[in-house]
């Protein structure tokens, strides 16, 4: 709502209301929304007719597979202990080169030998490895 002063003589003002509305800027805001809903609405509404074949989803998904660090040196895969010359081999009779590795480390471990089980995992083909962290 505007205000208007109305000068009825030196240093006296009148002040009157304007209660105009001013609605271009709504009629603008409108316009550029029916704009782009026409737009969006056809883009997103498929119009292709096709008879989908149903599939039969299996539960193939295999369990995730763990190699844990301990602070010791321990190093295991699941709750096999092993060693890190011993690692890939253990780890190829349980699961192939494409399988996701997850890697378990305690936060008091050292640097070198955290990366050193990296390590042997990416030369042994294992590209696929995850870091498990603890949710705070």
């Amino acid at each position: 709502m505007g205000m208007q002063l109305n000068g009825a003589g030196p240093g006296r003002y009148a002040i009157s209301q304007n209660s105009e509305i001013n609605v271009t800027p709504f009629v603008d805001i409108m316009l550029v929304l029916l704009i782009i809903f026409m737009v969006a609405i056809p883009a997103s509404v498929v119009s292709v007719k096709v008879d989908l074949p149903s599939a039969q989803a299996g539960h193939s998904a295999k369990p995730p597979t763990f190699v844990t660090l301990q602070t010791d040196g321990a190093l295991y895969i699941g709750d096999l202990r092993t060693t890190l010359a011993a690692l890939p081999g253990d780890l190829a009779r349980q699961i192939t080169r494409n399988d996701r590795v997850y890697i378990r480390a305690d936060k008091q471990v050292r640097y070198d030998e955290f990366m050193a089980v990296m390590n042997t995992l990416r030369v042994n083909g294992y590209e696929r490895v995850g870091l498990v962290a603890e949710d705070l």
